[in-house]
């Protein structure tokens, strides 16, 4: 339990994992899916440190998930764990029942926020445990949080910069919620620590995001997922439903104004793709007003063949 972990309010679970289950989740996914899409899944254990539970119990779950992949109804299984729940042991284990992907709550690479956020394990730690995930074939995901207690934008810019070193495939994103029952609550409300609100959690992802994406990591979450116990346990920070298009909007909310910036006041067309349209708009036009206040005056439209966060601007004569 670290200072801002509440696992049954994240999961939404109040009760224990069972063999059973597994069989439950998997035979409800297969009566809703095609073979095909099936095929491309995976079964997935979150919302815990997977491999430091108790042995026997992880093998019946892994043994339970297994027969999906046997079969070939899923292509593999997915976990979630602590960096210091890796060991050689661990990995012929997770190998041996068709673990595919394997994500580390790193959280940061900082040691000193690490510490005062009573996690329990080292920066060395996540990266030889990356190394070794890396040396049994596993795909590799490390998760990172932003606004820890002690944490502020510049280690979190260090840790994403140790994180692009470690070349994983994937990255999470979670930026602190702070939820009821935790150490930070009791922080936060003696004082101690206060936590990063929307605005500035955006602006910070923002920056965050493209760091990854440009090294070929590919970001597969960015906030903590809507539903479960998450909105009855909050009590501050950076909770959004829609936290990742908010900062996708930011992304292109900086590239168009770097742009614009360098052409001067006055009226413009941003082209982007069809499907961003969106987010360069911004939630409730805010980038176009936002925009405007600035003085450009902006309509947004698509363009096929433009990449994603790519924007062609057009002076309106």
């Amino acid at each position: 339990m670290c200072s801002f972990c509440n696992q049954r309010s994240i999961s939404g679970s109040q009760t224990d994992l069972t063999a059973a289950d597994v069989h439950s989740a998997a035979q409800t996914a297969i009566g809703s899916l095609s073979q095909s899409e099936a095929k491309g899944g995976e079964i997935a254990f979150f919302g815990g440190s997977f491999t430091m539970v108790e042995r026997s119990y992880m093998i019946s779950l892994l043994e339970a998930a297994y027969e999906y992949i046997q079969k070939g109804i899923f292509k593999g299984i997915r976990i979630s764990t602590r960096p210091d729940g890796i060991s050689r042991e661990i990995c012929e284990i997770l190998k041996k029942y068709g673990v595919t992907a394997v994500e580390l709550g790193a959280q940061s690479l900082d040691d000193r926020v690490l510490m005062l956020n009573e996690r329990g394990h080292t920066a060395k730690q996540v990266c030889d445990a990356c190394a070794l995930l890396k040396e049994y074939g596993f795909e590799v995901g490390l998760q990172m949080m932003t606004g820890l207690y002690g944490s502020g934008d510049a280690d979190s810019i260090a840790t994403a910069e140790k994180i692009v070193a470690l070349k994983p495939d994937t990255v999470r994103i979670y930026p602190t919620v702070v939820l009821r029952g935790t150490r930070l609550s009791e922080l936060m409300k003696a004082g101690e620590f206060v936590p990063k609100g929307i605005p500035e959690t955006v602006d910070l992802c923002a920056r965050l995001i493209p760091m990854f994406e440009n090294a070929g990591i590919k970001v597969i979450r960015v906030g903590l997922h809507s539903g479960g116990s998450v909105e009855d346990g909050f009590e501050g920070g950076a909770y959004h439903p829609a936290l990742r298009e908010l900062c996708e909007g930011r992304i292109y909310f900086n590239y168009a104004l770097g742009e614009l910036e360098k052409l001067g006041e006055g009226s413009y067309t941003l082209f982007v793709s069809p499907k961003e349209i969106s987010k360069m708009t911004g939630q409730k036009k805010q980038n176009l007003i936002q925009l405007r206040e600035k003085g450009y005056v902006c309509d947004v439209k698509g363009m096929d063949g433009l990449s994603k966060y790519e924007v062609r601007i057009k002076v309106i004569k």
